[in-house]
């Protein structure tokens, strides 16, 4: 059985996965919700971008813990993909939902088109990301309860984690990975992510559903979590009997 560690996008604390681990549970496997520093019950804490990855290799790097499959849905992405290159042959697979991928030795804002507009709404907001409006969740195959819920739950997420570099210990096109597209989000795939799929390592997996699959399709968020990493492929990238 594998031991997920499941990282929840910008805004969001562990809370995100309520509806995610009991399915995973159920099926024998260890799992881990984490909440990343600034963020939800650990909101006033000061976090850099380096400072999520040391919360992700926290959960995932303890003595003892093996077979991890690190799970990061969008912003969780990053941290996600940096603490994976760094736990050696404890990881059994990365999944990236909807997430941004890294760049050694740059930004998140650095690589996004809307980049100079988030670093404007953290100037303006004390130096932190404020969660979006009502109109961000249209078209996601949200219920406006859950819309409701999201809102109400989320914090503003910390600039700095934003703005610091990211850092890779190892190529991103070596670590065994999935990367889940959620198709009622309209976006393409980035350019980056297209050519990583090339590779031996990575692969795509499509969902019919919005950005927040852990709200709107949980029980099918978690069967893909398991079938993805069920024997399929080893630590270092081998495909299992």
């Amino acid at each position: 059985m594998a031991r997920f560690v499941l990282v929840a996008g910008a805004w969001l604390g562990s809370w995100a996965w309520d509806a995610v681990v009991p399915e995973l549970r159920a099926a024998g496997h260890a799992v881990r919700a984490l909440t990343l520093s600034g963020l939800a019950e650990k909101r006033g804490v000061a976090a850099r971008q380096s400072t999520h990855v040391r919360d992700v290799l926290g959960a995932a790097a303890r003595p003892g813990v093996r077979d991890v499959v690190l799970v990061g849905h969008i912003y969780g992405g990053v941290p996600a993909a940096q603490a994976a290159g760094r736990i050696g042959d404890r990881l059994v697979r990365l999944v990236l939902v909807d997430a941004p991928v890294p760049a050694d030795g740059e930004s998140c804002v650095a690589r996004w088109p809307n980049g100079g507009a988030v670093e404007a709404a953290i100037r303006a907001h004390g130096g932190a990301w404020p969660p979006p409006d009502r109109a961000c969740y249209a078209g996601q195959g949200l219920t406006d309860a859950q819309v409701t819920r999201i809102m109400d739950r989320s914090t503003p997420h910390p600039g700095d984690t934003l703005t610091e570099p990211a850092v890779l210990a190892r190529p991103l096109p070596q670590i065994p990975t999935t990367y889940v597209r959620c198709l009622l989000n309209g976006a393409g795939l980035d350019a980056e992510v297209a050519e990583l799929l090339t590779g031996e390592r990575w692969r795509l997996v499509e969902l019919d559903t919005g950005h927040w699959p852990m709200f709107t399709r949980p029980r099918e968020l978690a069967e893909m979590l398991m079938r993805e990493t069920a024997g399929r492929e080893g630590p270092a990238g081998r495909a299992g009997p």
